[in-house]
Formats: structure tokens, C-alpha cells, sequence
């Protein structure tokens, strides 16, 4: 049974903070504490757990596997604690900071636009975002709430989908007067590509071929750590890339990017996500109506290509 001259929220304070900013000076520096008092409240800490957390070195701290268990719950149960005593204090209206994780075309072109309203309608509530490709872990990154784009891994996690798009091969019109358009998938072997710097699901890109998929893929020249940096090589002409009609939609209108291989499209969709952490405690009201907010608001649509009397492509729909 604990004792109730234990502080074991500042313990668990303190321990967090040592791993976040990866060592004891620097959590001594962010809690005004001397390294020597985080020290022993580590020692303690791990006396009372009767556990070894983290493994001390002069050059790094390494967590062990109890200290990485007892983090993820120690951030948690800090958030939950934080967010009782707002509410508290405030009743449920949201507020307090919200920090949200967002695929970068995604955010750059759906997200951004509706901050300001989000925000002015919720003025108590002050939003990080981060815009990134890599998936992160919510958990360990402390975010609230993440947009993802494409197949979602099984996990703990609550989705809500906000849409979807379709996936088109595109390139401009000066690299397929240079190097040709491919008319069939085993063309690209001959082309130029553009990949990515993460590892993907499905490695190659679909291509129908009567009843059945198979999958081909250019020689990829360079390779792009998020979306809009492989429109951007794209559109600057260095190769064919994949890309989410979403995305590229106003380019392939105005011509810029040009559809190839439309005939061996599978059709296939990347949805998007929503993605939060909410099965085991109670959502924060500012995470729950940022999650309504984007599902009232966010409009992907599913738009088709077609080519029109002048040849050029248009996105319907």
C-alpha cells in the first residue's frame, strides 16, 4: 500500500522529464532542481518500484524494459492528472494545449486552412503541430491526435476516416518528351523514379493487368522523406513519381503533371485517418472537438481522371 508522504506524481515527474530530455542536468535545469536532487529522486523512485528504470552511463541514459513500460504509463497518467484539474477548475469547455501530428501534403492543404477557424472557436485552446510523413507514436511523442494517409498497422489506437484518394503515376510534360511515356508497367525499367526515404507497405506500385495485380517500379534517382517533396522533384523533372490525387489534383488540371498509365490503374484508394489514443480513459474535451471539428469540416473527396476532347486531364468529382 502507498504511503501518503509520497509524492509519487512528482516522481513520476521528475522521471519523465529525465527521459525526455535525456539526462539528469538537463531535467534538473527544466524542474530547478539540482542534478544531485534528481539523482535521488530517481534512486528513490526505483527503491520503492524495487526496479532498475534506466541504466546510467557518463556518455547516455538508456531505459530498461520495465523503465519503458513505466514511462508510457507515467506520460499518461501526467496528461490525465493535468487535464482533471483543468476541467476542474474550468468545467469541460475545451482548453489547454493540443498537439497534433499531420501528414505534410494533407496538413499543408486541408489542415492549415481550418486553424484559424478551430482556434477561434475554441480560444482557450493553444494547438502544436508538427508536420511530418514519418509515423510517429502517440504515446511516446505525447500527441494527441494524428492525420494518416494510407494503410493504418493494427494497433490500440481509435480511427476516424476523413476521406480518401485515389493514386495516379504522374510526370511532366518535359521528362516524357525527354525519356517517353511508358504504355505498359514493364516500360518503367527504363524510367526514372522518385521513392522514399521510409519504408512502405507495399514497396512496389499496383498495376491491373486483366484480373490481377502486379506491381512494377522505375529505377528510383532520389528519393523524398514526405509527400510534397516528391511532388516538387516531380514537378522540377527529375522522375515519375505515385502521388495521392488529392495532392496533385490543381497540378494535373493546369497541366503541370501529366497522368501516365491510366489504362493499368488498379483504382486503388489511400484513406485517411484521424487517429487518437482513447480506449482506456475518458477523451479530453479538446481533443474530442478538434476530432468533431475535422470530421464536420474536412472535405477530401474521391475524384476521378478524365481526359478531355483536347487531351488534356481534368480531376471530376
Amino acid at each position: 500500500m502507498a504511503r501518503f508522504d509520497t509524492n509519487r506524481s512528482a516522481e513520476m515527474e521528475v522521471f519523465v522529464r529525465v527521459v525526455d530530455l535525456g539526462g539528469f542536468t538537463q531535467a534538473a535545469r527544466k524542474l530547478r532542481l539540482t542534478p544531485s536532487g534528481v539523482s535521488k529522486l530517481m534512486s528513490r523512485l526505483e527503491a520503492r518500484l524495487g526496479s532498475r528504470l534506466v541504466n546510467r552511463t557518463t556518455r547516455k541514459l538508456t531505459l530498461t524494459e520495465e523503465g519503458q513500460a513505466f514511462y508510457q504509463r507515467a506520460v499518461r497518467i501526467l496528461a490525465e492528472m493535468e487535464e482533471a484539474e483543468r476541467e476542474a477548475a474550468s468545467g469541460t469547455a475545451p482548453r489547454g494545449r493540443l498537439t497534433v501530428n499531420s501528414n505534410i501534403p494533407f496538413g499543408m492543404l486541408h489542415l492549415m486552412p481550418l486553424i484559424p477557424r478551430f482556434l477561434e472557436q475554441h480560444p482557450d485552446v493553444t494547438l502544436d503541430l508538427m508536420l511530418t510523413d514519418t509515423t510517429i507514436d502517440l504515446m511516446q511523442e505525447r500527441a494527441d491526435v494524428a492525420i494518416r494517409v494510407g494503410p493504418l498497422k493494427a494497433s490500440r489506437l481509435i480511427a476516424r476516416k476523413l476521406g480518401s484518394s485515389r493514386m495516379v503515376v504522374v510526370g511532366t510534360p518535359n521528362y516524357l518528351a525527354r525519356f517517353g511515356t511508358p504504355r505498359t508497367p514493364a516500360d518503367l525499367a527504363a524510367h526514372r523514379g522518385i521513392g522514399w526515404t521510409f519504408p512502405r507497405i507495399r514497396g512496389g506500385w499496383p498495376f491491373r493487368r486483366g484480373d490481377r495485380t502486379e506491381e512494377a517500379v522505375p529505377p528510383p534517382v532520389a528519393r523524398a522523406s514526405d509527400g510534397e517533396a516528391a511532388r516538387r522533384l516531380c514537378l522540377g523533372g527529375v522522375g515519375l513519381a505515385r502521388l495521392a490525387v488529392f495532392h496533385i489534383g490543381p497540378d494535373i488540371e493546369s497541366g503541370r503533371l501529366v497522368p501516365v498509365l491510366q489504362n493499368y490503374n488498379p483504382g486503388d484508394r489511400e484513406d485517411i485517418h484521424a487517429v487518437y489514443v482513447g480506449h482506456t480513459a475518458p477523451l479530453p474535451a479538446r481533443v474530442r472537438a478538434f476530432i468533431d471539428f475535422l470530421a464536420e469540416h474536412v472535405r477530401v473527396s474521391d475524384p476521378a481522371l478524365k481526359r478531355a476532347g483536347d487531351g488534356r486531364w481534368k480531376v471530376v468529382g
